[in-house]
């Protein structure tokens, strides 16, 4: 739900004249969509552990996987300097029974800790190597994080600039797309880091449990003895945050959409014309204050759990206590063991305690992580094969490329329907283009022309029929080795937020000015055409000029001028053919008019295909189709179609009529 629907529906409540009162879950207002960024919520709540001690190897194999390729050196050194500092964190404690046993012997004082101090070197020297070799693994994983975030994130955008551009017409592509870049990306790199964490924490474990196992078998279950209670608390406490902050998405949703009403700039007019300052702090206010309460209520129960928690721990270390004494008393253990089982179940705790929490987080983010893994092997899966050129090994000229320049475009018996469309958008269509014609595309909105334009350049591929350069089908060339030889200004164009050259010299280079200080002919030349010189000359740095306010020294522009820049990057690629999609729409009559008398001056022998639903300016053309429901149901010139008197001639009478022309 956008924030302006979200504000017209706060207009129409009625005033309550509470604060702090009603949850906003009471208020009379529409279900906000779910963020994506909470889309595994529902069912990360009813998971279990069961169900997460059988789906984690699949998670942590799958992260294995990534870091492998994101760094070999970093993977193996992350792991394998963990694992040997668990067997050190083993040893340092083995060794502390021999500390112990001299400490505790028959003798002087003197003597008993001269004694102690071969063993208490052992474990002085275990101890630092152990926390030299975990700082080694830390500066390896966090030399690994970037790098595996660098991975995902080229494996996701080489495959969105890849695809075949009728994918992002799918509501359920898009709908996996978002997933997987706003939860799923930022998820490669945690469930990596999760993943290090689990080895880590079972590593602690292994190595406490081990140690108790060559002391005295006995000892082992002591272990889980004291460890279960804390980890239970940690599980309980940690679930019931996440449960809490489920039920608070839909507020936190509602604050978000208010404070970008009350912070953002494209808002801040309206709020201060219709005073909705008040009104929205109220709203904002409200909510602010249902959670609280929520979160106040979440830190009660968490403390019963800890306190819970602490108190089963107590109970179970005084179980500890009375069966090592036991154990003394009749002479199971010696003293040193007890006390070396002591140290050995304290780490345990704390490890097991870390691998509970990390075995949660690593399953959580090796589901958006999944998210991530299935758009990407989908997105793979729609690129077409000849998405880019490739040239044979033989040196000779591959087969199906394009010609540098056509003496035609034939468009043959053409039909395309947009993915999950009940109609096709076109349906049979043909026409044909010669080079250096200015061919018009009219008919009312949704009659196809912008979809045919499209198919055309290469970026749809129709469903049957075909679209020839000369005698070569584009199905059959590379999809790049089109797009460099057509130049589109578009009708829904796109504000680049770099410099007003960059943005006319776009995917060919800065194009920046030379030594003497002089700018690129070409570039001067398309703005000049375009009208686009007079927007650079009220810009403070000229071309240097960075278009977007949100940096700094940015300038922002209206929507005419914004078009002038789209139609001057459109004369500036030097393409054979040249798609002009309502390029004047923003502009305003006097534009509009010197525009149109350019396009045939400056396309100098180029073919121009253009679509506009102002007639008056293609009454020029070589030629005009006029479209409906996907079909071509006129052809011909200006004056062949007025004597037909059909639908182009009743447009154009309509559209003279309104401008008072004969």
């Amino acid at each position: 739900m956008s924030a302006r629907r979200f504000l017209s529906r706060f207009l129409r409540l009625r005033r309550t004249g509470r604060r702090h009162k009603a949850p906003p879950s009471h208020l009379d207002l529409p279900e906000l969509s779910a963020p994506r960024w909470h889309a595994r919520d529902a069912e990360l709540a009813e998971t279990g552990m069961g169900t997460v001690a059988r789906r984690l190897p699949a998670v942590i194999v799958q992260a294995a996987g990534l870091a492998w390729r994101a760094s070999r050196v970093d993977t193996a050194a992350t792991i394998s300097l963990n694992l040997v500092a668990g067997i050190f964190t083993a040893f340092w404690l083995l060794a502390t029974t021999g500390v112990l046993t001299a400490l505790f012997s028959a003798g002087p004082t003197p003597d008993r800790v001269r004694d102690a101090l071969p063993s208490l070197a052992l474990v002085a020297v275990a101890v630092a190597l152990r926390a030299g070799l975990q700082a080694c693994a830390g500066w390896s994983q966090s030399r690994l994080d970037p790098q595996v975030q660098r991975l995902a994130e080229l494996r996701l955008y080489e495959a969105t600039t890849a695809v075949h551009l009728a994918a992002l017409d799918d509501s359920d592509f898009l709908d996996d797309l978002q997933r997987a870049k706003f939860r799923g990306l930022t998820s490669a790199a945690r469930v990596v880091q999760q993943a290090v964490d689990v080895l880590t924490g079972a590593v602690g474990m292994v190595a406490a449990a081990g140690t108790l196992g060559v002391l005295h078998p006995v000892l082992l279950p002591l272990l889980l003895l004291t460890a279960v209670p804390e980890g239970w608390a940690s599980v309980r406490s940690a679930r019931m945050r996440y449960l809490t902050m489920l039920t608070l998405v839909e507020v936190a949703r509602r604050k978000w959409i208010l404070s970008d009403l009350m912070v953002d700039r494209e808002h801040a007019a309206e709020v201060r014309s219709f005073t909705m300052r008040g009104f929205l702090l109220d709203q904002y206010d409200r909510s602010a204050a249902y959670q609280r309460s929520v979160e106040l209520d979440l830190a009660r129960r968490q403390t019963i759990a800890r306190v819970t928690g602490d108190v089963l721990k107590g109970v179970a270390m005084a179980t500890v206590y009375i069966a090592l004494g036991l154990l003394l008393w009749k002479g199971t253990v010696p003293l040193a063991v007890a006390g070396t089982a002591v140290l050995a179940i304290r780490t345990g705790q704390s490890s097991l305690v870390n691998l509970v929490y990390a075995v949660n987080q690593c399953y959580e983010e090796g589901l958006y992580f999944g998210d991530y893994l299935d758009f990407c092997a989908k997105a793979e899966d729609r690129v077409p094969r000849r998405a880019l050129p490739s040239a044979p090994s033989d040196g000779t000229k591959p087969r199906g490329r394009l010609p540098d320049a056509f003496a035609r475009i034939t468009v043959d018996d053409v039909t395309f329907t947009y993915p999950g469309a009940d109609t096709p958008s076109l349906n049979g269509i043909s026409l044909r283009l010669r080079e250096g014609e200015v061919v018009a595309l009219v008919g009312e909105n949704g009659s196809g022309k912008t979809t045919l334009a499209k198919v055309m350049a290469g970026l749809y591929d129709p469903d049957s029929g075909e679209v020839r350069w000369d005698d070569v089908p584009l199905r059959t060339v590379a999809q790049q080795d089109v797009w460099e030889r057509v130049a589109v200004i578009a009708q829904e164009y796109t504000h680049w937020p770099m410099t007003a050259r960059q943005n006319i010299t776009m995917g060919h280079g800065d194009h920046a000015p030379g030594d003497d200080g002089s700018e690129d002919p070409e570039m001067l030349a398309a703005a000049r055409a375009s009208g686009a010189d007079e927007v650079v000359d009220g810009l403070v740095r000229g071309y240097d000029t960075l278009l977007d306010r949100r940096f700094k020294d940015g300038a922002d522009l209206s929507g005419g001028q914004w078009q002038r820049l789209a139609v001057a990057r459109g004369f500036f690629r030097d393409a054979p053919l040249l798609i002009c999609d309502e390029p004047t729409a923003a502009m305003d009559a006097r534009a509009e008019h010197h525009l149109f008398e350019r396009i045939r001056t400056h396309a100098d022998g180029r073919t121009v295909l253009l679509i506009t639903h102002r007639l008056a300016s293609v009454r020029y053309a070589d030629r005009i189709y006029v479209l409906e429901h996907g079909k071509v149901i006129e052809e011909g010139d200006h004056a062949s179609l007025m004597a037909v008197d059909g639908v182009y001639a009743e447009l154009y009478s309509l559209q003279a009529a309104a401008y008072g022309a004969t």
